[in-house]
């Protein structure tokens, strides 16, 4: 999928004068955490967000530094702090120059970019105007969409067994000796793993096959130095209860 399939188109922006007290109370009214900054001729300059309220002299939360890190940071930046906490318009608290992205950025890159940025929205441009905002939001409704089940008319038990095996042997986490039974959709799981946290793996591996009703697992752990066995916890649940 693409930024273009996923992005909302209806972006809300305000101008470098826009003040900071109009600029909160549109968030407020229109429930987003930040607003796109455009020039008069339209063009992207920053970006606001609700990070930039958080140090505010209004309500007492300016940075206290003392007085030998004021010391090593330089007086440029108690005067930048002072702007950011201080400031009455947009301008003295965006973000400018944000990192951007097109309508066919794809999203593992604006995944990627995102985290590497560390920032929770993207503005798409086309040119140099902007054209819609791909947030995290917009990525969580993507997973929910696109998790919901599709009915798969090739979901029978060997198609389904298929599939599990060819998701799991791709990966260094694969269990060792994997045996996979499927009955109805009930997938039953067994082999051996050396670590715990392939259990996890292997199961939500077999889950997101189209055509699983249910896992079972029947994994053991193994600890390669000492050579214990450890059956896996639903097997001795059952040999509790039996």
């Amino acid at each position: 999928m693409r930024a273009h399939q996923i992005m909302t188109r209806s972006v809300i922006s305000v101008t470098p004068d826009t003040s900071i007290v109009e600029a909160a109370n549109i968030m407020l009214k229109r429930h987003v955490s930040g607003l796109t900054v455009v020039d008069d001729a339209g063009k992207l300059i920053g970006v606001v967000s609700e990070g930039d309220f958080i140090r505010r002299s209004e309500i007492g939360t300016g940075r206290q530094r003392g007085r030998w890190l004021r010391f090593i940071l330089g007086s440029g930046k108690s005067a930048g702090d002072f702007v950011h906490e201080h400031g009455r318009k947009v301008s003295e608290v965006m973000t400018p120059s944000p990192v951007t992205i097109t309508e066919d950025t794809a999203l593992a890159e604006i995944v990627d970019l995102m985290e590497r940025n560390n920032v929770k929205r993207l503005p798409v441009i086309r040119g140099d105007k902007i054209v819609g905002i791909v947030s995290r939001a917009n990525l969580l409704q993507a997973v929910a969409d696109l998790a919901r089940d599709v009915p798969d008319p090739t979901a029978d038990d060997d198609h389904i067994r298929s599939r599990i095996i060819d998701t799991m042997e791709k990966n260094d986490w694969c269990p060792f000796g994997l045996n996979v039974i499927v009955r109805d959709g009930i997938v039953h799981l067994s082999g051996v793993i050396t670590e715990e946290r392939a259990r996890q793996a292997a199961v939500v591996a077999a889950e997101n096959v189209n055509g699983v009703n249910k896992v079972h697992d029947h994994l053991c752990w193994v600890d390669t130095m000492s050579g214990v066995y450890l059956n896996s916890p639903e097997d001795d649940d059952l040999a509790k209860a039996s």
